[in-house]
């Protein structure tokens, strides 16, 4: 490609030279340049010259046709002669350069008034605009031999165009004449530089441009006669010595030349297919970012639209669920008969569960904004599960047996989040009981290194394999079907893999469609106190009912633990002729069938909430009756009870009315029920409430009164918790008084907006007595 250029560059005939790119026309056309501008001066000074000249000869003209009509107009004037007046205006208009002619008398009387239209050119704008558009001249009349006796004015109007025009023809000829020179001289000069310059150094380089660019010049160039001593001599001579010196490097460039546009070639191939590999990459990736952006700007949308329903949700859900725990609480603790008390624990149970999924939902919320706190605390993890599954052995199936199975190793407590832990025993649970409707669901209790294993497992209806990934996403469950058969949302599996994570644990799953599901968490709960064995127990104890059943493998693993000896069988007939201390069974219709015929006190473990009468109670006594899931402390106190005869060790919660707190706490509150259920609870434990509805109220009780706290509802019209709050710290005449907050609205971000307000810590409803008591306890202290 370089050769080719040099061939091209030096292949330029001497015609090849543009016209405009010629020495000679460069300087012919600076030289003409120069020329015009200096003949265009001269004309332009000739033209201003000639404009004075018109422009003074326009005011002489006037001035010598009024000096010539001055004594005929003055006779006429003075003989006011009318008609003599018209002939001599009349007369004055021949004259080209006037339009209008008048002749007044000293009275000024019109004697003659003639005018005619000017003359209109294309050229009049031009003339007016150098001698104006027209001028007026008058004389004032007298004479001769009455110099100082006024007689009258001629008045003349001059259309300055009769000059103007004239002007204008001859400013174009001088104009013309200058032009015709300049192109007269620079056609001269261009011959004479053409034969001086140009034709010289033609010839120069048609001679350098004759032979072939890529064979080495051999011959020299011979120099035009007559400019052997000037520049053009010069260059030849420079030239000839050049060509010695570049015909040896001419073939090494022409080898190297040669290389390099081999590598150019293929250096120009790889960036074309580079170029083309980039650019589908980058439309790749700017359609990716694309989706991305629109992604992310779903997923914002979708995080303030569900933060906005959340916090509506939690406000408006819990407002109602305290009034109802709160009241159902009050009644539990009034005089109630057994099956009454039953029926509100019941309640009150069903309550918390609905609270639990709340919290399951504003949980998977502090999930995304990562805003979930985790507690270290030492807690009974055994006892929580047999707390938590009694709980949910109402939502078992008739013929679902729910058992609990603690290795006897596994510690007495742990350290790590209760709240937290129960939240993944409940929803690993609560997933089971659903789906199983035949058989078992077995949770399991385990030692691990490093922590413990939390094992839930079923004979439901499993999970394809395809869907058990898919079972963790938040609202979404293993297939359209499951949701209508068995309803729920979606959020358990996702908040328990969530909760797993925070905790630096992880949640398994086994599983086959129809052969049941395993679920096993493996938590990093450290042991805080070892396992503890109770006393042991003396006696003979047999169950009754299915092998495999998980009350059966309960018992075997309990009661050998606890020194008591243990036999099973399948049957009533298998029993006739033994004589046990204790019958253990879940089988009512064999227990039916063993009285009379046996005498042993019997243990029948029935389902939720199937308690026999009282009636039949007393028809097959001696007869204890427990709910399953079987309990390891509520087990060994009913054994304790039955075969040694000694009361329960376990000790009664002390009634908090006992020692009454002393203080007075002012509640504001609009919400009747809210009220009532609040008031309740705090005369149970012991204060004296006063109860404002809003939060003017409020400071007008506080105005009257003194109060230890102030439990301030957000929420409420006229003036809301957080103005009352507001007021008070601003007042400053209470800056210690202990002002807690209650709201339904527990998002993370109501308690920061709580403690800006200016109260002192926050309460979220609904709240048991326990939650409240530990609260007056801390802001409240009781003096000694």
């Amino acid at each position: 490609m370089l050769a080719q250029r040099t061939e091209q560059t030096t292949g330029l005939g001497p015609m090849d030279i543009k016209f405009t790119n010629r020495l000679s026309y460069k300087q012919a056309r600076l030289t003409v340049l120069v020329g015009f501008i200096l003949g265009t001066l001269l004309s332009l000074i000739q033209i201003g010259i000639d404009y004075a000249s018109e422009d003074a000869s326009i005011n002489r003209e006037i001035r010598t046709l009024l000096k010539i009509s001055h004594d005929t107009a003055s006779r006429i004037a003075y003989n006011i002669d009318t008609e003599l007046a018209q002939e001599l205006t009349g007369g004055l208009l021949k004259s080209p350069a006037l339009i209008r002619a008048r002749l007044i008398d000293n009275n000024d009387t019109v004697l003659a008034d003639v005018q005619r239209p000017r003359l209109e050119s294309r050229y009049r704008p031009l003339s007016d605009f150098l001698f104006g558009e027209q001028r007026q001249f008058q004389d004032r009349l007298y004479l001769a031999h009455l110099p100082g006796e006024y007689l009258g004015t001629l008045y003349l109007d001059v259309d300055t165009y009769a000059f103007g025009g004239r002007f204008l023809d001859r400013a174009g000829i001088t104009l013309f004449n200058g032009f015709a020179r300049s192109l007269v001289l620079t056609g001269i000069l261009l011959g004479l530089f053409y034969l001086m310059l140009t034709k010289p150094l033609v010839t120069v380089i048609g001679a350098l441009s004759g032979g072939d660019a890529r064979v080495p010049r051999q011959t020299r160039v011979e120099c035009p006669s007559g400019h052997e001593n000037d520049e053009i001599g010069v260059l030849v001579k420079v030239a000839n010595q050049q060509f010695v010196s570049m015909a040896t490097e001419i073939q090494q460039r022409r080898n190297a030349e040669n290389r390099l546009t081999q590598y150019l070639n293929e250096l120009e191939d790889i960036v074309s297919a580079r170029t083309d590999e980039l650019k589908a990459i980058n439309h790749r990736l700017s359609q990716s970012n694309q989706e991305l952006e629109d992604a992310r700007q779903r997923a914002l949308d979708m995080a303030h639209a569900r933060a906005a329903f959340l916090a509506n949700m939690s406000h408006e859900i819990r407002t109602p669920l305290n009034g109802m725990l709160g009241m159902i609480a009050l009644a539990v603790d009034g005089p109630l008969a057994a099956e009454q008390r039953q029926q509100l624990a019941i309640a009150h149970d069903s309550g918390k569960v609905l609270v639990e999924l709340l919290n399951d939902i504003l949980d998977l919320s502090k999930f995304d904004a990562g805003q979930l706190e985790l507690e270290r605390i030492p807690f009974d993890l055994g006892a929580m599960v047999e707390d938590t599954a009694n709980l949910l052995s109402q939502n078992a199936a008739a013929s679902v047996e729910l058992t609990c199975l603690i290795d006897a190793d596994f510690p007495s407590s742990v350290l790590g989040d209760p709240t937290r832990v129960r939240q993944i025993v409940s929803n690993l649970l609560s997933n089971a009981l659903k789906f199983t409707r035949f058989g078992r669901v077995d949770i399991r209790l385990h030692s691990i290194v490093g922590g413990v294993r939390i094992e839930v497992s079923d004979t439901g209806i499993g999970i394809p394999e395809d869907a058990q990934a898919r079972i963790f996403q938040p609202f979404t469950q293993a297939g359209a079907g499951i949701t209508r058969q068995f309803g729920g949302t979606g959020l358990g599996l996702a908040l328990t893999r969530n909760l797993c994570k925070a905790m630096q644990g992880h949640l398994h799953i086994q599983s086959q469609s129809g052969f049941g599901s395993c679920f096993s968490a493996d938590l990093p709960l450290p042991p805080h106190t070892e396992a503890i064995a109770p006393a042991p127990l003396v006696g003979r104890v047999i169950s009754l009912g299915n092998s495999t059943s998980g009350l059966t493998e309960l018992l075997q693993t309990l009661l050998p633990r606890w020194g008591l000896e243990h036999a099973h069988f399948d049957s009533a007939a298998d029993i006739f002729g033994a004589a046990p201390d204790l019958l253990i069974t879940d089988d009512l219709e064999q227990v039916l069938q063993l009285r009379p015929g046996i005498a042993a006190p019997i243990l029948l473990a029935t389902a939720y909430g199937s308690f026999l009468p009282s009636e039949q109670t007393a028809q097959l006594a001696p007869l204890y009756q427990l709910a399953r899931p079987l309990a390891r402390n509520a087990l060994y106190q009913t054994l304790r009870r039955t075969l040694l005869g000694e009361p329960s060790v376990a000790l009664p919660s002390p009634a908090p009315g006992e020692q009454p707190l002393r203080a007075r706490i002012l509640l504001v509150e609009d919400n009747p029920v809210n009220q009532m259920v609040a008031k309740g609870m705090l005369i149970k434990l012991g204060c004296l409430v006063q109860i404002a509805a809003q939060g003017a109220e409020a400071l007008e009780c506080l105005e009257r009164e003194c109060f230890d706290m102030v439990l301030m509802d957000c929420n409420m019209p006229v003036m809301d918790g957080y103005e009352a709050s507001r007021r008070i710290r601003q007042g400053g005449r209470w800056p210690d008084l202990p002002i807690v907050a209650l709201t339904a609205n527990a998002m993370p971000e109501e308690r920061e907006r709580c403690r800006a307000a200016g109260m002192n810590d926050y309460l979220a409803k609904p709240f048991r007595r326990e939650e409240l008591l530990a609260l007056i306890e801390h802001w409240v202290p009781i003096s000694g």
